[in-house]
């Protein structure tokens, strides 16, 4: 007998009935074997579809109804799974019953109209004005602290991505107008600004560069044998940089992109200028961004409104 108030063992998980294991692991095959997905793929597609055969209680699959769907997607969200997780797995279910009706003569898909509910937005983290200056900021005048100095500056300066930093060109950056030339997603090519602090480690940068026997001439940023420097060793750079210089938060590229965004909006409010910079397609990516640091903004709002100051 259990005492009053003493945590119950969890309930274990649902048999799932043999017929409905045999179509799951045909269904498998299928996907190794004609889609030629990958292993790991089809372990993730297969651990989706055990949710739902597991949350059906026994009911074949092809008696399950569009009730039935909504009823475990409820269930699997009251449990804490976000809405991203449930999409994912209403993929998945879907891509199954496809190839039941396709395969195993299911007469129709129960998934078919329904939607994940929506996940909370997430809001890029950002690093404070004072935050990004101290990154910044590298000490010493070796070649690995001018590079690094130069491509942090850049991000921050530019709130360029990864990639679009990556591919630069010595060519690309522009001195006498102080921009950069960029090339975005879709290969779309915008020209951005740079600060004068950026503009000045580049050209440090680009002086300890040639000194590089047999730098790649179409490279902008090089490692110390003067072959283009790869994505991930940028992002290594960017995170040991951020412990060297004792900021809290774990530093990435996109963090300075974020950095960018927000410190040029929180600045100007000019939204249409941001979205042009960052290489947005669509102003709403670009609005998210004025969601993060509202508080900074209200509190500009109760110091300069007429009618949000407080009688004294």
């Amino acid at each position: 007998m259990t005492g009053r108030g003493k945590a119950q063992p969890p309930a274990a998980p649902a048999a799932i009935p043999e017929a409905a294991q045999k179509l799951l692991q045909s269904y498998l095959g299928h996907l190794a074997h004609e889609r030629r997905l990958s292993p790991h793929t089809a372990k993730n597609y297969g651990r989706d579809i055990e949710t739902l055969l597991r949350q059906s209680g026994g009911t074949p699959p092809a008696e399950l109804r569009n009730h039935d769907i909504r009823r475990a997607i409820a269930q699997l969200h009251g449990r804490g799974l976000d809405g991203r997780s449930l999409a994912r797995m209403l993929s998945a279910w879907r891509g199954f019953y496809n190839y039941l009706a396709r395969d195993h003569g299911v007469a129709q898909n129960p998934c078919i109209g329904i939607r994940a509910p929506k996940s909370a937005k997430r809001l890029p983290k950002a690093l404070s004005p004072d935050e990004a200056r101290q990154l910044v900021e590298i000490q010493g005048d070796d070649i690995d602290a001018v590079r690094d100095r130069a491509m942090l500056e850049l991000f921050y300066s530019s709130g360029l991505r990864l990639a679009e930093l990556t591919g630069l060109a010595p060519t690309d950056i522009n001195f006498s107008d102080a921009t950069v030339q960029v090339t975005g997603k879709g290969n779309k090519t915008r020209i951005v600004p740079v600060g004068s602090h950026a503009r000045r480690a580049l050209q440090a940068w680009l002086d300890a560069r040639a000194a590089l026997p047999g730098a790649d001439a179409e490279a902008l940023f090089v490692n110390n044998k003067g072959k283009r420097v790869s994505p991930r060793f940028i992002q290594a750079r960017v995170q040991a940089r951020g412990l060297e210089q004792g900021i809290a938060a774990r530093v990435h590229p996109h963090m300075l992109r974020h950095s960018f965004a927000s410190h040029v909006l929180q600045s100007s409010s000019d939204l249409r200028a941001v979205q042009e910079m960052l290489g947005h397609a669509s102003i709403s990516t670009t609005q998210v961004y004025t969601q993060l640091d509202f508080q900074h903004l209200a509190k500009i709002y109760d110091a300069a409104h007429p009618r949000a100051k407080r009688k004294t």
